[in-house]
């Protein structure tokens, strides 16, 4: 599918709820569906990502209904999953894929988790290391990738995991195998990742401690859910008013988690008028809503090294901002990016280029030099963030942007293009 984005005629203006956060959709329903119990799921983001979990817990045993605009799990208890009648399919979600593994490790049954082409192409070493030293066993395609066979063994023991990287999927992945495991695990890691599985784990009833640590045999129990909007999704709207002059827009219940409000954080240091109103708690995250106007004078700034695991998903929309900052914007110590559903630091260096911006590129960021930027074909390499950065630039660019590849934008934010729209922008689509 391409899109077209044709540059804004007129300020965006109104008022919106973002999509659900997808991190914590995906926590959602595999710990409502490995509960005992009821669950009931408010604000769940339905993607092509959170669906492929759905189905998967599906698969092993969970049952989900509508009721209203909520979901309702029934769960099997951490003793009642079943063996899957074939492979488990994650599509494009990383997130799905590193967190069921970890489930996964500690049944007395043999699953396969695969995905599609770019999901089969990244690093899944990274969780293999820590389960196989748990006792499971896994096999996995040169590289260690997927797909993944996991013999799974009810006869796991816990770890104290030193992660060599900052990863939120890494730990939940190790917790979640800790559940079924005898003993105690812990995960450290160099820096602090997004904690949505330590805030949302005590909810279902798990005693975890400080480390992030916990105890093996430990039951999950049936719990309502409230999912903040997601403030990766918010960014790409925040940015399109931050760039179009006299916008003027207001975001409602977007997620505050501190390790993951980093992108706000470097907005602000840019000289960005965003203004956090009505700071409150829903579902155990802290919640804001968040006005954002035309900010004129954005001015580049070097990014924090320590900032970037609370921003990893949001610096493709902030090369986007930069690109139309005064002067130029370094990002380092960013090397993840180049391991998620594409090499996003490769893919935002090429695209801008492409639309004229210039950039140098470098093993582990990129430094923007903030200027005019022009219309041009851009691939979106099957990663959604890519595609809706590009769009966002494209609203201020000569002649806008055509994206290759734009059905990607589904596995995250179906509603991208309707919620750009009814701010004023004008976007089309053509093939499927």
């Amino acid at each position: 599918m391409r899109l077209f984005v044709t540059p804004a005629a007129a300020p965006l203006r109104g008022e919106l709820s973002p999509p659900g956060d997808k991190s914590i959709s995906h926590r959602a329903l595999i710990f409502s569906g490995l509960a005992e119990g009821q669950s009931r799921i408010e604000g769940l983001l339905e993607s092509g990502d959170t669906n492929a979990t759905r189905r998967a817990m599906e698969q092993l045993g969970a049952r989900f209904e509508r009721a209203g605009d909520a979901l309702l799990a029934t769960g099997i208890g951490s003793d009642g999953l079943q063996a899957p009648d074939g492979v488990l399919d994650m599509g494009n979600s990383g997130t799905a894929m590193r967190l069921l593994a970890g489930v996964l490790a500690g049944q007395p049954f043999t699953s396969v988790l695969s995905g599609d082409a770019s999901l089969n192409s990244r690093p899944m070493g990274r969780i293999i290391r820590p389960l196989e030293q748990m006792g499971a066993r896994i096999e996995a395609e040169t590289g260690g990738r997927a797909p993944l066979r996991i013999q799974g063994s009810d006869a796991l023991h816990g770890i104290d995991y030193e992660s060599p990287v900052a990863s939120a999927q890494v730990k939940s992945c190790v917790l979640l195998a800790g559940l079924f495991a005898r003993g105690r695990s812990s995960v450290s890691e160099p820096r602090l990742s997004r904690d949505h599985t330590e805030r949302m784990l005590p909810h279902f009833g798990v005693t975890l401690e400080s480390g992030p640590a916990l105890d093996g045999g430990q039951a999950l129990r049936g719990a309502p859910v409230t999912v903040p909007a997601d403030p990766s999704s918010a960014a790409f709207l925040a940015a399109a008013a931050l760039l179009v002059p006299g916008s003027d827009v207001l975001l409602h219940g977007v997620g505050l988690n501190p390790t993951r409000d980093a992108f706000f954080r470097v907005v602000r240091a840019m000289g960005g008028r965003l203004d956090i109103l009505d700071r409150r708690e829903s579902g155990g995250e802290p919640v804001g809503d968040l006005r954002v106007r035309h900010s004129p004078d954005l001015v580049g700034v070097d990014v924090p090294g320590e900032w970037i695991p609370a921003m990893i998903d949001e610096v493709p929309i902030l090369l986007a901002l930069a690109a139309r900052a005064h002067g130029v914007t370094r990002i380092r110590e960013a090397e993840e990016l180049r391991v998620k559903e594409s090499d996003r630091i490769a893919v935002m260096a090429r695209g801008l280029s492409a639309m004229g911006v210039d950039l140098t590129e470098y093993p582990d960021g990129i430094d923007v030099t903030g200027g005019d930027s022009s219309h041009a074909v851009v691939a979106s390499s099957h990663d959604h963030r890519c595609a809706m950065s590009f769009a966002v630039l494209g609203l201020v660019s000569e002649g806008g942007v055509t994206i290759e590849g734009a059905e990607y934008i589904d596995t995250s934010y179906p509603g991208f293009r309707a919620d750009l729209a009814g701010l004023g922008a004008e976007l089309r689509t053509e093939g499927s």
